[in-house]
């Protein structure tokens, strides 16, 4: 099988993360952030990740592929149960993370940005909605503040470094992506419990953490 995606994408992680946990082979290919005839051919519009399947169609969306995938080859691994503390966490940190992250993405050398006309259309796009890259920079220090005092939130929540909720469940496919994100930015502080996670679970999935590359 074939995933298409990009590197930074959280939600194409949740994608890499079932193939990683149940170690199964895939190609895994990278798009350049400006490719639209890539996904529009593929699946009508630019979305990523893509999964082309063993009979060679195409599937989008990012929690249908990890059922697919989960539920069609081996055992299946994920219990479905969210907790509605984690819904709540995910969707505070998901109100203004990306104002951290965005700008970021950007000098990090992903293969997605490797062109010019990559990273201005991914600028673009994104300065749509959370304004000008620098700006957003400079403001660091004033989202660290809500940031650690949400990391902080969360590490009651975590019952394992191994499993969020004491068993893989579509929490991990949910909370990692977010928090590898994270480790992009070089002054977050991370809780010993949240580091012992995402460290864990890099492991576990094979998805690379950004502590190496971080702004």
């Amino acid at each position: 099988m074939k995933l298409y995606a990009y590197d930074h994408c959280p939600f194409c992680v949740r994608a890499r993360m079932i193939f990683g946990l149940k170690n199964i082979p895939f190609e895994l290919v990278i798009l350049a952030n400006d490719d639209e005839t890539t996904p529009v051919g593929l699946v009508g519009k630019k979305v990523v990740p893509i999964l082309i399947k063993e009979d060679g169609t195409a599937m989008p969306e990012s929690l249908d592929i990890v059922r697919y995938v989960d539920e069609n080859i081996g055992e299946k691994m994920l219990s479905e149960p969210l907790r509605p503390e984690i819904d709540a966490w995910t969707k505070t940190v998901g109100s203004y993370y990306n104002h951290l992250l965005s700008p970021r993405f950007v000098k990090m050398g992903l293969p997605e940005f490797k062109t010019q006309s990559a990273v201005d259309y991914f600028t673009k796009k994104k300065t749509e909605s959370i304004g000008d890259f620098q700006q957003n920079l400079d403001e660091t220090a004033n989202y660290l503040v809500r940031l650690h005092q949400d990391l902080d939130n969360l590490v009651p929540l975590i019952k394992s470094a191994s499993a969020l909720n004491g068993a893989l469940s579509l929490e991990d496919i949910i909370v990692f992506p977010m928090l590898r994100n994270l480790t992009c930015v070089r002054d977050i502080q991370f809780p010993a419990e949240v580091t012992a996670y995402l460290e864990k679970m890099s492991e576990l999935s094979g998805v690379a953490l950004y502590f190496d590359k971080a702004i």
